[in-house]
């Protein structure tokens, strides 16, 4: 049972930067003398910080921008992840950063991570992607055409009402449901490997989700550019996750030059709460303390 989901996940503060490219939402945390940007996930913003803690026990700065679409970034501002990656380059400069320990890219937000390293190779030094969309068909045909249905920003907001109210009169079902589309293994399963206190934590991210006009965006086909990735990148991905397939991972591994697998064994799309997560924690601060 999840009787504290609503207490659980807090959005944290966040400013706007009016950049030549346009407003970007944005959230800067930690006193670390190095800086790691994340980009967030689909269904997700600047506010929401998860996996994070990470890199600040690591001793890193964290920059999180909201994507285009996303929270009060507007579609505008970059619309395409090459946009958005010169829009970032611009917000580090704006906030006198001139050196990125890593470009960390979740789920959607890859692609964006990818395409910033690839334009940007003097600013990013590192990559590291988890559950992190390719540049392979994404998502499927089936998903595609319901994401446009219920996640359009016409009628999104209604949609995560529905979902927030199922999750808090009902936590282990509303879970249940939607983690059909995050593992390929039997919900149940899934659900009674969480702990009670990692199962509130996603139940509390679930009733904060938003998708503005972000999440069509981001289905929309983007350049490959994975072999112009020079930098060394951690692909940390499982074979468990139905949202973004294991395929993603294998692919860009083998197309950048300088690209290591890292295979969890978390039974869905959310790495953070497998049973190896201090392994693959420990392989982030290891790949991100060598020279």
């Amino acid at each position: 049972m999840v009787s504290t989901a609503r207490a659980v996940f807090s959005e944290r503060a966040t400013v706007v930067a009016r950049l030549p490219a346009g407003p970007v939402e944005y959230r800067l945390e930690g006193d670390g003398p190095r800086t790691v940007v994340v980009f967030h996930g689909g269904h997700t913003r600047a506010g929401l910080a998860l996996g994070e803690e990470v890199f600040a026990d690591a001793g890193f700065q964290v920059l999180a921008p909201s994507r285009p679409g996303y929270g009060r970034t507007p579609l505008t501002t970059g619309t395409t992840p090459a946009g958005f990656a010169d829009a970032t380059a611009q917000l580090c400069q704006t906030l006198g950063i001139e050196r990125l320990a890593a470009a960390v890219g979740v789920s959607a937000g890859g692609r964006t991570a990818l395409t910033m390293a690839a334009r940007h190779p003097r600013l990013v030094e590192r990559v590291i992607l988890q559950s992190a969309v390719g540049f392979l068909p994404w998502p499927d045909p089936l998903t595609r055409l319901g994401g446009r249905v219920v996640f359009n920003a016409r009628v999104e907001a209604g949609t995560w009402a529905i979902m927030r109210s199922l999750v808090r009169v009902a936590p282990s079902l509303g879970l249940r449901l939607l983690l059909r589309d995050l593992s390929v293994l039997p919900a149940h399963q899934v659900l009674a490997g969480l702990s009670i206190a990692e199962r509130a934590t996603l139940a509390g991210l679930f009733t904060v989700m938003r998708s503005g006009h972000g999440f069509v965006a981001d289905m929309l086909p983007v350049p490959d550019c994975a072999a112009q990735v020079g930098q060394p990148a951690l692909v940390i991905a499982t074979r468990h996750d139905r949202s973004v397939s294991f395929a993603h991972a294998e692919s860009l591994t083998a197309a950048m030059p300088n690209a290591e697998l890292v295979d969890s064994r978390a039974d869905s799309h959310m790495i953070w709460f497998g049973p190896d997560y201090p392994r693959v924690a420990a392989k982030i601060r290891e790949f991100l303390a060598a020279d």
